[in-house]
């Protein structure tokens, strides 16, 4: 007595492959999608630092700003960037807006605005006389 084999028919191997290839190709967009959301990520925290880098130099030039425009470029991780600060009057005086904007080298769309604030300029090393003030009382009860 032989016992037939029994074996996948044809239908059902191509029934399991496109299966296979349904799933690998669901994989594959999903890990496409996971590099994009990365890669963009790491330009808006690149972009991000380099506004903030913009706005420190403001600062630490120590002088009051002028209400205007300025732009360049600024080489970062490989890569260049174009950045647009923008300084205008807060409404209140002697503090001032700067709102620095950072684009693709290649495109005119904006990465990432930062905005901050920029005051009058103080004497290096007395910037926190005020807090210091009562510093010297406060051991003494009235």
């Amino acid at each position: 007595m032989r016992r037939r084999q029994r074996a996948f028919t044809l239908v059902e191997v191509m029934v399991a492959l496109a299966i296979i290839a349904l799933s690998l190709t669901a994989i594959a967009a999903k890990m496409s999608r996971m590099i994009d959301t990365s890669n963009s990520m790491r330009e808006r925290t690149y972009a991000s630092w380099i506004a903030q880098n913009k706005i420190t130099e403001l600062r630490l030039a120590n002088v009051i700003p002028e209400v205007t425009t300025s732009s360049g470029d600024v080489d970062y991780a490989n890569t260049t960037w174009r950045w647009r600060a923008v300084v205008s009057e807060s409404g209140i005086e002697n503090l001032f807006r700067v709102d620095v904007e950072v684009l693709d080298a290649e495109g005119d769309a904006v990465i990432r605005k930062v905005t901050g604030f920029i005051g009058e300029p103080v004497i290096p090393g007395q910037s926190n006389r005020s807090w210091n003030r009562g510093s010297a009382n406060s051991g003494e009860t009235s």
